[in-house]
């Protein structure tokens, strides 16, 4: 509860700042200040209004402000903090991390916190250099590179998705260094920092093996990432019908799903329906359980098609690469494929009646908001009040986890700080 309650306290400030006139180039309703401020925190990037046309400097500040907060995490720099005066961390916060990033136990608090902060200011400081030498190189006046390029790197590295161009990076679909740079940031937010401190264990020399969790991102991501790149490129007319490098877009597209950035080079509404479908699969499943990426997980997936495999061949015991899934990681598992096939359901449903749009596009948005990916049909904003309250809801859950939502709502007493720290060995669901 301490978990949603304290992104619930982010978003309530975010919308507040977003509120006051100073940041505004034009009216904005209270409705599209919220979306905003939810969008940013859960590191979505569905807008219902253009950040640049909208929001003064100051108010696109505040906007990355609130990304930063929301892709690092709750609770992460205020702990990291306090561990950096104080060398001690409360097990009220061990618990609030515990439950925000779920981390194997092979794991420190302490170590993960340190790589956490490093390695995405080392990141984002990269980001914007490399940004910034390729907007100049295309043209863009140096004052105005400065600031796109440092709050582009900070939107790419957490997965945001928001842009201070109104087409996303369509102008630069044929820019090798401009879908590089996105790319290799993407990917290093969403793999999650357990990876980057399983590195960092291995390169120190306190331990001789990457996680269970490692293996399993990695090799999952890799093969998700080729395979969606293999059949956009051969399946997906749009990739060969607009200018060059049919294969660089290809990936691009694959990959911006699957790390859910949420930026695109071409139209996500002109996408034809299998690659349109294989979008929402891509965004359902998401990346690594510890990154900045959201969706169902590829661990999730993986503790699924291993039910289902021992299911198949009759073996009474679940394992993935040759190794034993405990009992509670499945539990975690079928929980979490549970929910969220159920919210997107029941959210699909509920905005069939609310809004006048296609049902292929209300799935989009839907799958989209709750994977916090950012991709749209271009319905967002065109959408009612209710059906932009909705997709808030969706967004805050997909930021909070829809099984740690669950506890928050369900859970009693002592039973939801116990439930909700789901990781016992060196697997993470």
């Amino acid at each position: 509860m301490n978990l949603v309650w304290g992104f619930f306290l982010y978003i309530l400030i975010g919308v507040l700042l977003l509120s006051i006139p100073l940041f505004h180039k034009t009216n904005i309703s209270f409705i599209d200040n919220l979306f905003i401020s939810t969008s940013a925190i859960s590191t979505t990037g569905l807008v219902t209004i253009s950040i640049t046309d909208s929001y003064t400097i100051l108010g696109q500040i505040i906007i990355m402000i609130l990304i930063q907060l929301g892709g690092i995490g709750y609770m992460t720099l205020t702990t990291y903090y306090l561990l950096f005066t104080t060398r001690k961390i409360t097990h009220w916060h061990k618990k609030i991390i515990g439950a925000e990033f779920t981390m194997p136990n092979t794991i420190k608090i302490s170590d993960f916190l340190k790589s956490a902060i490093l390695f995405t200011l080392i990141m984002e400081i990269i980001g914007a250099i490399c940004f910034f030498i390729a907007f100049t190189s295309s043209g863009m006046e140096t004052p105005k590179a400065i600031w796109y390029s440092i709050f582009h790197s900070v939107s790419t590295f957490c997965t945001a998705g928001f842009g201070l161009f109104n087409d996303s990076f369509m102008g630069y679909q044929d820019d090798t260094l401009i879908n590089c740079i996105i790319s290799i940031l993407a990917i290093s937010g969403s793999l999650g920092f357990i990876l980057i401190t399983d590195i960092w264990y291995r390169i120190s020399g306190k331990s001789k093996k990457i996680s269970f969790t490692s293996k399993i991102v990695i090799y999952g991501f890799i093969v998700l990432l080729f395979l969606g790149t293999l059949v956009t490129y051969f399946t997906e007319p749009l990739v060969h019908s607009t200018g060059k490098n049919a294969l660089m877009k290809s990936f691009f597209q694959t990959m911006t799903a699957m790390t859910t950035v949420g930026f695109n080079t071409i139209s996500i509404s002109d996408l034809s329906l299998p690659i349109l479908l294989l979008t929402v699969f891509l965004m359902y499943i998401g990346a690594s359980p510890s990154g900045t990426a959201g969706g169902m997980k590829i661990t999730t997936l993986t503790a699924m098609i291993s039910v289902l495999k021992s299911r198949i061949l009759g073996q009474k015991k679940i394992t993935f690469l040759n190794r034993l899934i405990p009992f509670e990681r499945l539990y975690v598992a079928t929980s979490t494929f549970i929910l969220y096939t159920s919210l997107i359901f029941l959210f699909t449903f509920l905005m069939s009646f609310t809004e006048q749009a296609t049902f292929e596009n209300i799935l989009f948005e839907v799958a989209s908001s709750l994977g916090t990916v950012g991709l749209s049909r271009g319905i967002t904003g065109d959408l009612s009040a209710i059906g932009k309250v909705l997709i808030i809801i969706l967004m805050f859950i997909g930021r909070v986890g829809v099984l740690t939502f669950g506890f928050a709502l369900l859970a009693k007493g002592t039973t939801q700080g116990k439930e909700i720290n789901f990781v016992k060995d060196d697997l993470a669901v």
